[in-house]
């Protein structure tokens, strides 16, 4: 059975409760600059899929090992940034001098489209294998799709450890959890799509079960993992899925309320890639940023500042789940490479997106 005959199963039969709106959208190519510490002799720009104050620790730390360059990132929605990359690519034009995405299939297409310039360096030789993809796409990043919940609003008895827990506390509880639960809205971002288009293959029977209690939940969509935080945050919501794990965290750090669970029967794990365009104004300068990020330096870096997860780290303080998501078997890495191709198809694509909105009725506020 092909993915989309095996969605449309899923799916069939479904009542439509809830609709995805298509109105929270992010700013697009919000800008930040990081003043060179020293004299400025030269400009790095970056276009990029992650909050500026996520990535600001690992830009300024590179900066201490060049201090006479200054970066400049634009932080994108990541169906923004892949259709200017892409765009960018086919006019033969430039478009920064590094995109990062934790979009990686998007970062497939574009490098399987010819976009990608390829590096080598005794520093890239440290990336794992699943991702790092023909020395064109860098993962830098260990990101579990995790679950976040309000402590202050859910007891204990109902928090949530497995995709198949939230299908049932919906199904126990379905007026204390309606319109209270938060994921993204996959029409809006790449990063939620791609983890919906995994969960669909890594488990269809149990996500099949929990699309439909979504939908008798009236889910909150959005495009964003800040803008389903901060709605929890706000006594808005209650509990949030497949959120990646170094905002939630984050969250946690500053709002202890803001509890974080791995999922126990499976756990996607996405890397945040980095790709040198071939139309890169400075792919050498480019290349230098992408051997700080896989570096010993900068991966210390963005476990204790940044991203706080790690491939061979145990779990934050905190975060409820095994001491070692690899070890545990519980860590499913999302591979880089051709396979995330299929992610990208269009007739794919749109079917499962269509058949996705088909649970989402008009109507409902998504906010």
């Amino acid at each position: 059975m092909n993915l989309s005959t095996m969605f449309r199963a899923v799916v069939s039969g479904f009542v439509a409760a809830a609709l995805a709106s298509t109105s929270a959208l992010a700013l697009e190519g919000e800008r930040s600059v990081f003043p060179a510490p020293g004299q400025e002799r030269t400009r790095l720009v970056i276009n990029g899929v992650t909050d500026a104050d996520v990535i600001a620790p690992l830009i300024r730390d590179f900066q201490e090992t060049a201090r006479d360059v200054t970066v400049e990132f634009n932080d994108y929605v990541s169906n923004d940034l892949f259709r200017e990359a892409e765009l960018a690519c086919r006019q033969q034009t430039s478009h920064g001098d590094l995109w990062i995405s934790s979009s990686v299939d998007h970062l497939v297409k574009l490098a399987n489209d010819g976009c990608a310039r390829s590096h080598q360096s005794e520093e890239t030789e440290r990336v794992s294998a699943w991702a790092n993809w023909r020395d064109e796409i860098f993962g830098f990043a260990f990101e579990p799709a995790v679950i976040v919940y309000d402590a202050s609003q859910v007891p204990p008895e109902d928090v949530p450890r497995s995709h198949v827990e939230i299908a049932e506390l919906l199904r126990r509880k379905p007026d204390e959890y309606w319109t209270r639960i938060g994921t993204y809205n996959v029409q809006l971002s790449g990063v939620g799509y791609l983890l919906a288009f995994h969960d669909a293959q890594q488990a269809p029977t149990s996500y099949g079960r929990l699309l439909e209690s979504f939908s008798r939940a009236q889910v909150v969509t959005s495009c964003c993992n800040k803008e389903v935080l901060d709605l929890i945050e706000e006594g808005r919501l209650k509990i949030a899925y497949n959120i990646l794990g170094s905002y939630a965290y984050a969250r946690y750090l500053r709002n202890n309320d803001m509890r974080v669970v791995v999922p126990r029967d499976y756990t996607l794990i996405l890397t945040r890639g980095a790709m040198i365009p071939t139309h890169s104004p400075q792919p050498d300068l480019a290349a230098r940023f992408v051997d700080y990020l896989v570096s010993e330096r900068g991966q210390k870096v963005a476990r204790e500042k940044a991203f706080y997860f790690a491939e061979n780290a145990p779990l934050p303080p905190g975060v409820d789940g095994p001491i070692s998501l690899i070890e545990s078997g519980i860590g499913r890495p999302i591979r880089v490479g051709p396979a995330l191709l299929a992610a990208q198809d269009r007739a794919t694509r749109e079917e499962f997106i269509r058949n996705w909105s088909s649970l989402f009725a008009p109507g409902v506020p998504q906010q």
